[in-house]
């Protein structure tokens, strides 16, 4: 096989199995200023294409039926952006009536070309230029995907780690907030006022930035259901009445009476309101006011919220709902804000096949967002409750695994201030050794500990004391995929930072000690036999 000084990828091959065909082509298009190889068989022009090749020229010798298999099997496995060119020399004769059948299915897999015998030389040239032509911009389209993969894995990956390391002083300060609500020091109110604000904004900038990212990339999947969407707004404008009060706005709530019921997910049709009624109480100045309508004519719903705030201006309105937008001047950047939730509400109300637009008069004359949503049948609409703090849970013996010094030592002091028995670990080879001594009812395990990740260390607990211990992973990795990925590893549940005090007795309520579940069994069991007749 003659030596290429060419890139494997601009280079021909040439198979001709019988004669010298394949020679003579070769040193036409060497001639021309082409890179050419001779091919000995198909498994030499399999291996050559697995190389590196920008097109490929065969006599209708070489496709003999066995071979058509082959090169359809060859041209199958290549990438979706491969589309390799493909020169056969045949004459009209035989292309018509011997392999015209099998040909077609390798040109549903190749870029097949017919050169009719003889073929001239310059022919020849021609066609091969050609179609290294239409190879360079394959490449280039490669290349072009491959950048944007790579970008998009990094955007995801930067916001994954950014959300990581943002819940760890998160879950801090909030553990912090909920021990002083512990000891009820009313001198302190203040400060548990800031302190509660400041964090519930990060989680929310954290939440949306992650939601953002998964709506972009497909992996947003929406749990329908029937929904009364009265009933989830008057809740989340109920939720931000506090607010309002403490800004001194005004805000009001109208509806027709008449069903609103769609098919959706409760828990993001929720995020789509909270997102425009913290939108519209930032942007409006104390003194003003928030107006809620509610109205549906049978087939489509519309919620209005109008505010009185600063407006947006004309040239910012067309995109108002793009990515990062918040253009100086127009916006109030004192309540903070990257500019994701509009978008977010955007892609979240389009999941639920309806549309939201935004109308302002222009600067200081307020602004009126406008959400429609196609109707269902009203007669299952449920609302998720509101979650509640359960009043009674059983004291447990817990293992605190967590490498954040400030984390670990808050969240064990919340914990031991409600009743529990708590030991604490830096790292996961001491937490390993801790949960075989002490056998703990339950085990919070971060998951990027030092010496040993929370993965292993799951397994090992696992693996060394059964099911009789709640395994509970702790982590800044709040995807989906991690989740996972926590679940397959021996965890029971998952939560991610920062923790509310709420969340942890919420687990520990619907997870009670083995022993309680053991008696209750035994109880039903004994109730079972009572109930028996010989």
């Amino acid at each position: 096989m003659a030596a290429s000084t060419e890139s494997s990828e601009s280079r021909v091959l040439v198979l001709a199995p019988i004669g010298r065909d394949a020679g003579l082509a070769a040193r036409v298009l060497e001639s021309a200023g082409i890179a050419a190889e001779t091919c000995r068989d198909l498994a030499d022009l399999r291996s050559e294409i697995q190389a590196g090749a920008g097109a490929v020229v065969l006599t209708e010798e070489a496709l003999t039926p066995s071979a058509l298999n082959d090169l359809s099997e060859i041209f199958a496995s290549q990438l979706p952006w491969s589309d390799l060119p493909v020169l056969v020399f045949c004459g009209s004769e035989a292309r018509s009536e011997t392999i015209a059948f099998p040909l077609r299915r390798l040109a549903n897999l190749a870029n097949v070309t017919f050169l009719d015998r003889p073929t001239r030389k310059v022919a020849l040239v021609s066609a091969v230029r050609a179609a290294l032509r239409a190879r360079t911009r394959q490449y280039e389209v490669r290349d072009l995907l491959l950048e944007l993969e790579h970008g998009v894995r990094e955007r995801d990956q930067f916001l994954a780690m950014l959300g990581h390391e943002l819940r760890n002083p998160l879950g801090a300060i909030l553990t912090s907030v909920q021990l002083m609500e512990q000891k009820d020091e009313k001198a302190l109110a203040v400060e548990r006022g800031v302190i509660q604000r400041q964090t519930a904004l990060l989680t929310r900038l954290v939440d949306d930035l992650l939601d953002v990212s998964r709506v972009t990339s497909g992996k947003i999947m929406l749990e329908r259901v029937p929904v009364n969407v009265r009933e989830i707004v008057e809740r989340c404008v109920e939720a931000h009445s506090a607010t309002a009060a403490a800004r001194k706005i005004e805000i009001s709530v109208s509806n027709d009476g008449k069903p609103f019921v769609v098919e959706g997910d409760p828990v993001r049709l929720e995020q789509i309101f909270n997102n425009l009624l913290t939108n519209a109480f930032k942007y409006t100045p104390s003194g003003g006011s928030v107006f809620v309508t509610i109205s549906s004519d049978g087939s489509l719903g519309e919620i209005w919220i109008r505010d009185t705030g600063v407006g947006i201006d004309a040239r910012v309105l067309p995109r108002i709902f793009d990515l990062f937008t918040q253009a100086a001047g127009t916006l109030d950047r004192s309540q903070g804000g990257l500019g994701i939730g509009l978008t977010l509400v955007r892609s979240l109300v389009n999941l639920h096949r309806g549309t939201v637009r935004a109308v302002s008069p222009g600067r200081n004359q307020g602004s009126t967002f406008v959400v429609r949503f196609p109707l269902t049948t009203p007669s299952t609409a449920r609302v998720t409750p509101h979650a509640q703090p359960p009043q009674q849970w059983h004291a447990r013996r817990i293992l605190l695994i967590e490498d954040n010094g400030d984390v670990r030592e808050g969240l064990a002091r919340l914990l031991q201030e409600i009743g529990h028995e708590v030991r604490t670990a830096e790292d996961g080879i001491n937490g390993f050794l801790l949960a075989i001594q002490h056998h703990p009812d339950v085990a919070f395990v971060d998951i990027g500990l030092p010496r040993l990740d929370g993965y292993e260390v799951a397994r090992r607990i696992r693996g060394a004391l059964g099911g009789r211990i709640l395994l509970v992973a702790l982590t800044g990795y709040g995807m989906p995929e991690d989740r996972r990925r926590a679940l397959e590893a021996g965890f029971d549940a998952h939560l991610t930072k920062p923790i509310t005090l709420n969340a942890i007795l919420t687990l520990l309520a619907h997870n009670p000690p083995v022993e309680s579940r053991d008696r209750e069994s035994d109880l039903s069991r004994e109730r079972s036999d009572s109930d028996s007749v010989a």
